[in-house]
Order: structure tokens, then C-alpha cells, then sequence
């Protein structure tokens, strides 16, 4: 039977793209579901992004229960779908793009347990609740498709109406206040250095948070039980992920964090700078990405 994909939703329009690239990864998943050749000659970082396994290690170690349901908000591409469709009964992926949604379903077509709906999420309706909800790499957006003064709360009220009581949460998102931003990254977002760090002076349609931040946002949006986790280096290509109970003890774990899609300044040793910091025990707030699970 396979995946079904849903177009009851779709307004004919995509709001967003790669580029011609995506219709190279159409064509790239349609052949094979095996991507290591194509990712040891092809350097580009969406063809990386997109199809590199280590993008699942954001949500595969997780302890998900069997006869559970899921909601994947934001699915792109189908980077971890089916790490959720191998642990999960039932999934319904949510992706605004009709090219991405594409290059989802053939990736993932022989799940009997998945369904891919085309849309804004703002205008789908769901008969059921879920014990499981994904936003990876999705909150940092709400800015750009929910229409109210506080995009970013109302976006994650609306997204609770959809768990059910117990259920959890699941944020990944870049720490404005990352090291590898002050070390001269760029902001992965608007591509200018230092840019969530001085707080989006040029832009109100995408912005992360620091801790503190995104702690209290969650909290006031419904959701005060929070466990915190710390992808490095980051949450897109996570190498470890540290908890709040067991944070890095030296900075020889901690590798400088790459740029992929673009050069970048390397105005410090990110290893030499975290070693204060962790002697400080200031590792939360200088994380480059954050990992939260939570609910109510």
C-alpha cells in the first residue's frame, strides 16, 4: 500500500526552495535510497543537508513507544521521517512545499504508516491528537507563516490543541548566543555574522533564541515541563548530543562547528574559548543548538 500523500491542502504555491537543486534530489531519491556515492563527490551543502544520515542522529537515539502517533511539522525533504516511521505506529508529516513533499514521498513511500500533507499547517485539520510532535528546524519560521503580534507563541498554543495530555514536544533550534556565532560563524538564517547575537536588527521573519529566551517562550505557550538537550555542533549535524544531566566535561569534545553553505570568519579556537566556559559552567548558554522535549 505505501505512504499516502495528501493534496487537499496545497494553494498551488511554494513558499520556499533550494532551487534547481531540488529537482536534482527529486530525481536522486527516485533512483536509489542509498546516498553515500552521491555524498562523497557531490560537496554542496544542500545535497549534504538534506540526505546526510547523520541528520537522524537529532531524534533516532530517542526512546519512542511503539503504539504511539506522531505529527512532523516541517518534514523538508524527509531527513528524519524515517527514523520517526521505523519507531513509530503512525506518522502524518506536514511540508509547505509541494517539490519537498515530493522528494519526501519518494523517500519514504513503502512506509504503510506515513502520510505527507501538502499545506500550511495553519489550514489542515486533524481528526486525532498525538503523543509525539516534531518541529526540527521549524519554530525559528513562525515569524514568516503565522500572522498575529506574537507569531511564536501562538504558533506553539496552536500546536498543543494537537497533543494529546502527556504527550511531548520535540524542539531542535540554534542558540542565538551559540560560541561558533561569536567565533564568526554566520547566522544560519540571514547568512550576516553576528546577527542573532545583536538581535535581528534588519528582520522580524525568522529569529532563534538564547536559552533563557526559549525556556520562558515554551513556558508561557503551554509547555513548563522541559528536558534540555545540547546538539554539537549543532542540531542540523549533531556528532553528540549532551543533556542538562550530563554536560561536556572538557573541550577536547567539543570540535569547532563547520559552515558548509558558505565561508566563515574563524575569529577564535571555539575548543580554546569553550574550555573557559565549561570551567565556568557556562556551556548551557553558549550551546550552539538546543534540543528540547516538553509538554505540559
Amino acid at each position: 500500500m505505501g505512504a499516502k500523500f495528501n493534496l487537499d491542502y496545497y494553494n498551488g504555491v511554494d513558499g520556499y526552495s533550494d532551487g534547481d537543486t531540488e529537482d536534482e534530489l527529486l530525481e536522486i531519491v527516485k533512483q536509489t535510497d542509498n546516498f553515500d556515492a552521491i555524498l562523497a563527490q557531490d560537496t554542496r551543502w544542500p545535497i549534504l543537508y538534506h540526505l546526510s544520515p547523520i541528520r537522524q542522529n537529532i531524534i533516532n537515539w530517542y526512546p519512542f513507544e511503539r503504539n504511539t502517533n506522531c505529527l512532523e511539522i516541517g518534514g523538508g525533504c524527509g531527513a528524519i521521517t524515517s527514523a520517526l516511521c521505523e519507531n513509530i505506529a503512525e506518522v502524518k508529516t506536514v511540508e509547505l512545499s509541494k517539490r519537498r513533499a515530493s522528494i519526501l514521498y519518494e523517500r519514504h513511500k513503502k512506509y504503510d504508516n506515513l502520510e505527507i500533507f501538502v499545506g500550511n499547517l495553519n489550514d489542515i485539520e486533524f481528526e486525532e491528537k498525538f503523543d509525539y510532535i516534531t518541529l526540527n528546524g521549524v519554530l525559528e519560521y513562525a515569524g514568516s507563516f503565522t500572522d498575529t503580534n506574537d507569531p511564536y507563541a501562538d504558533f506553539l498554543k496552536q500546536i498543543k490543541t494537537y497533543l494529546k495530555p502527556g504527550g511531548k514536544l520535540f524542539v531542535a533550534i540554534e542558540n542565538r548566543f551559540g560560541m561558533k556565532y561569536f567565533a564568526g560563524a554566520r547566522e544560519d538564517h540571514t547568512s550576516k555574522a553576528f546577527d542573532g547575537i545583536t538581535g535581528y536588527q534588519e528582520t522580524d521573519s525568522v529569529r532563534t533564541f538564547g536559552k533563557k529566551e526559549l525556556t520562558d517562550l515554551l513556558k508561557r505557550s503551554g509547555y513548563p515541563v522541559q528536558e534540555w538537550y545540547y546538539p554539537h555542533p549543532d542540531y542540523k549535524m549533531p556528532m553528540e548530543i549532551y543533556s542538562e544531566h550530563n554536560l561536556p566535561s572538557t573541550a577536547t569534545e567539543l570540535a569547532p562547528a563547520p559552515n558548509f553553505d558558505y565561508d566563515r570568519y574563524t575569529l577564535f579556537d571555539e575548543s580554546q574559548a569553550f574550555a573557559g566556559v565549561i570551567e565556568n559552567d557556562q556551556f548551557e548558554f553558549f550551546a550552539n543548538s538546543f534540543l528540547v522535549i516538553c509538554g505540559e
